[in-house]
C-alpha cells in the first residue's frame, strides 16, 4: 500500500550503471513508503539533462537532488543532504552533515567518492534489466 505524502517531493538523479549507487536507491525505494522521493536513472537510454535543467557533464560528476516544489538544485553533499532527510534511518546524516566541522568532512569524504566513482565496477544493463558485472 503506498502512503501519499504532504511533504515535498524530491527527485533524486543518480547513476544506475554504479553497482554502490543503485543498491543504495533499491534500500532507499523500500524504505520511503510516502512517495516524496522520486528516482531517474541518469544512466538509463534517452536520458537528456538539459530536459532537467542541468549540465550533463555535471550531473554525471556530482549527485544532483530537486526540489519538486520550489526547483532549487541541490549538489553534492547537500543533494546527500536533501535526499537522506526523507529516508527513515538516515536522517541523523542529514542533520550531522550540515554542522560546520563535519561538513568540511563530509565534502572532503565525498569529493574522494565523486573522483572514484567512476572507477567502480559497473551494472550491464540490457532490454530494461541490470545485472551486476
Amino acid at each position: 500500500m503506498n502512503v501519499t505524502s504532504t511533504a515535498v517531493k524530491r527527485t533524486v538523479f543518480y547513476d544506475g550503471q554504479c553497482q554502490l549507487c543503485s543498491r543504495e536507491i533499491d534500500l532507499f525505494r523500500r524504505l520511503v513508503k510516502d512517495g516524496s522521493l522520486e528516482y531517474t536513472d541518469i544512466a538509463a537510454p534517452g536520458f537528456d539533462a538539459s530536459v532537467h535543467g542541468v549540465d550533463g557533464e555535471a550531473i554525471h560528476r556530482h549527485m544532483h537532488v530537486r526540489n519538486d516544489e520550489t526547483g532549487v538544485m541541490h549538489v553534492g553533499v547537500p543533494a546527500l543532504a536533501a535526499m537522506w532527510e526523507r529516508v527513515p534511518g538516515f536522517r541523523w546524516l542529514a542533520v550531522l552533515s550540515r554542522l560546520p566541522v563535519l561538513r568540511w568532512f563530509a565534502k572532503l569524504g565525498y569529493e574522494v567518492f565523486a573522483w572514484i566513482r567512476p572507477k567502480l565496477p559497473k551494472r550491464k544493463c540490457a532490454t530494461g534489466t541490470c545485472t551486476d558485472k
